[in-house]
């Protein structure tokens, strides 16, 4: 029996709420990403424009910090990967917007770079103060295996970068970061049905399936300790 693909925006939502995922895979609508992730993910290729542009002109981009501030950053970032030789393969990638496909899972790599094989995330929100977010992590682990499935090479690396915020990580695939991937590819094909609730309760605050799921989210009122 052929096992069919998980595309890569099923396991990053299993990475942060099984139950979460099993509700948006069994939605009936389609839901378009806002305008605001398209704009977010251009800046990516327009960093030397906005490393030359005025305050003004860049606090009308849709950057998430002060411009003085996010110019500052996006130079540091400029110049420790030009010192360490990264930067013009980060700028000039080998392909954009590919469509991998590997033995179980499929999706867009936003970025490919060669000699190493090596994929590039671009993400829309904050980056964490060290490192990438664990759903992250498991999106790029499902992108190298896909890339490294279709080119039948080897991929060790992977990159993540947040245009908003002038910051690019990079992380090896360590044998951890590779369990958590499997843990979430393994949960995605055995949602059969709603899985249990999980106890972080603060991703359930602002999550569009809450009244679905039955989850009592923190109200303002609750949170201001009014009505006790």
């Amino acid at each position: 029996m052929t096992r069919s693909l998980v595309p890569f925006s099923d396991l990053r939502t299993a990475a942060y709420c099984p139950r979460k995922c099993y509700y948006r895979r069994t939605a009936d609508d389609d839901r378009e990403p806002p305008p605001r992730v398209d704009a977010v993910r251009e800046l990516e290729r327009r960093y030397e424009e906005l490393l030359e542009s005025p305050p003004g002109e860049l606090a009308a981009e849709p950057i998430g910090v002060a411009p003085v501030r996010y110019r500052e950053t996006l130079s540091a970032t400029r110049n420790r990967l030009e010192e360490a030789g990264y930067w013009d393969r980060l700028r000039n990638p080998e392909a954009r917007d590919v469509l991998a496909t590997g033995r179980d899972c499929r999706g867009i790599v936003h970025k490919v770079l060669a000699d190493p094989l090596e994929p590039v995330l671009v993400s829309t929100g904050e980056p964490p103060e060290r490192g990438v977010w664990e759903t992250q992590s498991v999106h790029a682990v499902a992108a190298a295996k896909a890339l490294a499935w279709e080119e039948q090479t080897r991929v060790d690396r992977a990159w993540l970068e947040y245009p908003a915020y002038g910051v690019v990580r990079s992380f090896e695939l360590t044998t951890r970061r590779k369990a958590r991937y499997r843990r979430a590819l393994r949960t995605v094909r055995e949602l059969d049905g709603p899985p249990p609730r999980i106890n972080d309760r603060s991703k359930c605050d602002g999550c569009e399936f809450a009244g679905e799921c039955g989850v009592r989210t923190r109200t303002l009122r609750s949170l201001l300790g009014i009505g006790k």
